[in-house]
């Protein structure tokens, strides 16, 4: 039997200006446990700036590459978003971290009036338009809510009360949720999980990811 194959999109390499690395690397140890295969993704852009992790001040002047930093999570084995066929792939699956929310979208800089980069919405609209289950983790559920808000899907980033308010504006339906858990529309194929929207800590940011995935795979 063929193993399933599982797109994720990543947004950099670092919580502060693009992927949460231990939100990529749990999810992409959960699909190698569920024994699907993993076509990892990003965007070739320039980040939206870049953010020094010690001192959580922006890095002035310096410039970095979205879809190179995400290769240093990937181990190199990965492909620009642009190459990816919604068609290639059975399910999909979107990491946090701020780079979700500056590279992937600009939610973090605009709110509700934000806009999402267009090769992100585009193999999102696909995935969904063919039935095919998504993942959304931490923040990414925001984009979820502008691609795909008029279905009222439900969505969970834990329980901050404006990122909630956000999703319920742009047409998606908040549900909370504690950080080990997630939320399952299954009429729509979409899945959330807050991990290190709410954390504490890795094990239990681990424990809804994994859910999350296990989740999404079975939707197959």
């Amino acid at each position: 039997m063929e193993k399933p194959k599982i797109g994720i999109i990543l947004s950099g390499c670092g919580y502060l200006d693009g992927s949460e690395i231990h939100e990529a690397v749990l999810t992409m140890l959960a699909v190698d446990k569920a024994g699907a295969e993993m076509i990892i993704m990003a965007p070739d852009i320039p980040q939206k700036h870049v953010v020094n992790h010690l001192t959580g001040n922006e890095s002035a002047g310096e410039s970095r590459n979205v879809l190179l930093e995400s290769a240093r999570i990937a181990r190199g084995a990965i492909k620009p978003i642009k190459d990816v066929s919604a068609g290639t792939l059975d399910a999909l699956l979107l990491p946090g971290g701020y780079g979700a929310a500056k590279n992937l979208c600009d939610f973090a800089f605009k709110g509700t009036g934000m806009s999402v980069l267009p090769e992100v919405e585009k193999i999102i609209r696909e995935m969904h338009s063919q039935g095919k289950p998504i993942g959304f983790i931490c923040i990414a559920p925001v984009i979820a809510a502008k691609t795909l808000g008029d279905g009222k899907i439900k969505l969970t980033i834990g329980d901050d009360p404006e990122t909630a308010k956000a999703i319920n504006e742009m047409g998606g339906v908040h549900v909370n949720c504690l950080t080990d858990g997630c939320v399952i529309d299954r009429e729509h194929k979409v899945v959330s999980t807050p991990a290190y929207m709410l954390g504490p800590n890795i094990a239990k940011v681990s424990a809804g990811i994994e859910k999350l995935v296990k989740t999404v795979i079975g939707m197959i």
